[in-house]
């Protein structure tokens, strides 16, 4: 009931619990005295009208309080069995932060906005939501009277016991998200009794037994994510009937059987998935035809089951398909020739499996390939040269197959020696493996053909030229046994210690040296085992091995883009004396008489931040706290930069942000802006707006500034926390922060944290929450609207405080 008073020309409304009763006295009276006289009435009332003044006076209190407080009360009041309902969930959950103390006793302000997580429409419950509060305890069964329910949201809590069969009795629910809790159980069948249900995500529970058949009935069900349970039984063949499934995901649980081969009906466009996961399962039998069918499918994973056969030439019909996993399987015969007709395709995965053909000569229609894993299958012939014009291939390996031949030389410069292990017959991928050129047999007639004449000259001139090396290595040999002491004292005597002392190579070269812990000559680095690392704009790096066995990375400037000898030695200097706990230490730089300039640092194990989050393996994980302390040292790194040494870094990525042996991070390529031109400069902005870390206001003003610096930052931590690339964000043709700033809208938070920290949002919701907020002020659109670098740092911090900040000493 509602008590509306009017008091100095102001509407105040308040609940009472039982005002009804008064007003019922009151009628009540005048019917059973109607005989009483005029004046007994007169007196009746002038007694009575004290006590109504002292109602009215409190029902003016409590609402002048209320307004006090700043509550807005809409009127309305929940009703009776909705009330009873709250108090009874209230009572089996376990609330030990004290989230729910709002659900008071009177049901005063359940319907205002007052009660947490629960919004109304005319008296009734229509949303509980609760997410992320540490909830434990159980789900009571009267959830079930909620009559006028549309969405039940629990998640990222600790709530267990079983799914109550209530739930499958409301029929007004669109929306059920229970995951990551502790249910337990069987999913109740009832719940395909709900007409109106969208959305269920019950993954990541403790859920067994088999999936109800009956959940497909819920015709406008179009999200059913039921991954991380120990479900088993067989996949539902229902599902493959149904007309709303948008997205469908069973990974991880112990499903069994056969996939179902009747997905899409009878091939008509009433059909919608897009996403399908059935990987960490038992599936056996064959990869089914009726796949073909799914026109609209975006990603396809069955990986990690028993799945043997063929892959179907109707795969090739999946032209919309971005994501295509089928590793880890028993799956045997060649590559469809269809494959190449993918042309959306982005990953494809056929790790571990028993392929036994060729690589299609026309796998470069793939144009925008950017993940190619071919590893442990039983590939046979030549890798196609086809393969190395995939503009858009970042991840590439075909190692322990039967493959043969020389490598592609656009595949050697891109990828390490990694990618190409376990191919006996394999050659070029690295110095140990080199390819010989074998001599054509003589033809019948004992003339020789022009071409078998090339290959003599050919190869007399690689017989002499390898006596040359012999003698010059010869007196290589002899030069070294006499220079064996001045590896010790250096050039003129000066010892080889931390400071800046300077080298004349054999060749006529100079090395500076700036102090570490690896000491060497110029002779011994030019003469060093090299890999390539990777390429950019300023030029290639190198994983440089050393006589002694100790390891550095070089970076090889491009001549053309370098400035002149003089400026560019006054401006290296300057970068070589410059020393963080979170900065790569220049170690040295090498001038080349000829122009050739080196830049020597110290070898990271870990390899790039951008490696460790996206190319580890699923036995990996990586926990907050790393997490947090990559973050963290990233941005103390940047807040150094900026401050002490007045520098602006222009470029900052994943990719050179490394980690060393404890995981720690250290930004690379800082200062590099320096040593080049300004031509130089523009590229490699340029190259940072297609990787995704790009400031939006670069794209006029062409200039980078500390906020712009920022907001590459705040793209990492992004990074960070969602486990996504930013290119592959860019590949889908919407940036990491607008992707995750809609996700966040249309699905809330917790769809935006990469899985893994999701298992722990219980424990670190708030953290998670707070950093993300962080990061989507750091990628605000105005620069203006960006915090500084220290403010950054002082947040995180505040966010994960730590024992002891580190040392600013090198």
């Amino acid at each position: 009931m509602l008590v509306v008073m009017k008091y100095q020309d102001q509407d105040f409304s308040s609940f009472y619990p039982h005002p009804s009763r008064f007003f019922m006295f009151l009628s009540q009276e005048g019917a059973d005295r109607h005989n009483i006289s005029d004046i007994k009435k007169a007196k009746w009332k002038t007694r009575l009208f004290p006590f109504v003044q002292i109602f009215f006076f409190f029902q003016l209190i409590i609402s002048r309080t209320q307004l006090v407080l700043g509550q807005d009360w809409d009127g309305i009041i929940i009703t009776q069995a909705d009330y009873q309902s709250l108090q009874a969930l209230k009572h089996e959950f376990v609330d030990p932060k004290g989230y729910l103390k709002s659900w008071n006793d009177t049901g005063f302000g359940a319907c205002s906005g007052s009660w947490v997580g629960i919004k109304c429409a005319q008296g009734q419950v229509i949303v509980i939501k609760i997410p992320l509060k540490g909830l434990s305890g159980r789900l009571s069964e009267k959830i079930g009277q909620f009559q006028a329910l549309r969405k039940l949201s629990l998640h990222d809590n600790e709530i267990g016991g079983s799914i109550p069969t209530s739930v499958g009795f409301l029929p007004n629910l669109r929306g059920v998200q229970l995951y990551n809790n502790r249910f337990s159980g069987s999913i109740p069948s009832s719940l395909g009794l709900c007409p109106l249900l969208q959305t269920l995500e019950l993954s990541n529970n403790s859920l067994s037994g088999t999936i109800p058949t009956s959940l497909i009935n819920s015709t406008k069900l179009y999200r059913l994510n039921l991954g991380y349970n120990s479900l088993s039984g067989e996949i539902p063949q229902s599902f493959t009937q149904s007309t709303s499934l948008i997205f469908l995901d069973l990974h991880y649980n112990n499903l069994s059987g056969s996939i179902p081969d009747s997905w899409g009906g009878n091939g008509n466009n009433l059909f919608h998935l897009q996403s399908l996961n059935l990987d960490h399962n038992s599936l056996s039998g064959g990869i089914p035809v009726s796949f073909g069918k799914l026109s609209e499918l975006l990603e396809l994973s069955i990986s990690h089951n028993h799945i043997i056969g063929v892959i179907p030439n109707d795969i090739g019909r999946l032209t919309r398909l971005r994501f295509l996993d089928f590793s880890y399987n028993a799956i045997n015969g060649s590559l469809p020739k269809s494959l190449s007709s993918l042309s959306s395709l982005v990953l494809l995965n056929l790790e571990s499996n028993k392929l036994d053909s060729q690589i299609p000569l026309d796998i470069n229609k793939l144009q925008k390939l950017s993940v190619l894993n071919l590893r442990n299958n039983q590939l046979t012939g030549e890798i196609p040269t086809s393969v190395g014009d995939l503009p858009n291939l970042s991840s590439f390996n075909v190692s322990y197959n039967n493959l043969s031949g020389p490598v592609p030389a656009q595949l050697t410069q891109k990828f390490n020696s990694s990618a190409f292990l376990g191919n006996p017959q394999l050659c070029g991928h690295n110095a140990s493996t080199p390819c010989h050129i074998t001599p054509s047999p003589v033809t019948r007639g004992g003339k020789l053909s022009v071409k078998d004449i090339i290959l003599i000259v050919v190869g007399v001139l690689i017989i002499i030229l390898f006596l040359l090396c012999c003698i010059l290595l010869c007196c290589l040999i002899k030069k070294r046994a006499a220079a064996k002491g001045a590896k010790t004292t250096g050039v003129k005597g000066v010892p080889l210690t931390a400071g800046e002392v300077e080298a004349a190579g054999e060749n006529g070269g100079k090395l500076v040296h700036f102090g570490g812990p690896v000491m060497f000559s110029a002779d011994d680095l030019l003469c060093a085992t090299a890999d390539i690392l990777g390429k950019s704009t300023y030029g290639t790096v190198y994983k440089a091995t050393l006589e002694d066995g100790n390891q550095v990375a070089v970076r090889r400037l491009r001549e053309k883009i370098t400035k002149g000898p003089r400026e560019f030695e006054r401006e290296v200097n300057v970068l070589g004396k410059m020393r963080h706990p979170n900065l790569l230490a220049l170690r040295a730089y090498y001038l080349g008489a000829k122009g050739e300039k080196l830049l020597v640092f110290d070898f990271m194990p870990k390899g790039s931040l951008a490696t460790f989050l996206h190319a580890r393996s699923p036995d990996t994980p990586i926990d907050w706290p790393m997490r947090m302390r990559i973050a963290k040292g990233t941005t103390r790194g940047l807040l150094y930069l900026h401050t002490n040494a007045n520098m602006i870094h222009g470029n900052l990525t994943s990719s050179n942000v490394l980690l060393d042996e404890n995981s720690n991070a250290k930004i690379a390529d800082y200062g590099l802006s320096r040593l080049v031109t300004a031509t130089a400069n523009a590229n490699v902005i340029a190259t940072a707006g297609a990787l995704g870390y790009r400031a939006p206001e670069l794209t006029k003003l062409k200039k980078v500034t500390v906020k712009t610096d920022v907001y590459s930052l705040g793209v990492i931590i992004l990074e960070v926390l969602t486990g996504k690339s930013p290119g592959e964000a860019i590949l889908n043709g919407v940036d990491l922060p607008r992707k995750v700033a809609s996700i966040v809208k249309e699905e809330g938070t917790s769809e935006v944290f990469d899985l893994e920290l999701v298992r722990d949002a219980s424990i670190i919701g708030d953290e998670l929450l707070n950093t993300l907020k962080l990061a989507l002020h750091c990628v605000d659109p105005s620069p203006s609207a960006r915090p500084e670098t220290q403010q950054v740092l002082q947040q995180l911090e505040e966010i994960r405080p730590e024992a002891a900040a580190p040392s600013a000493s090198d």
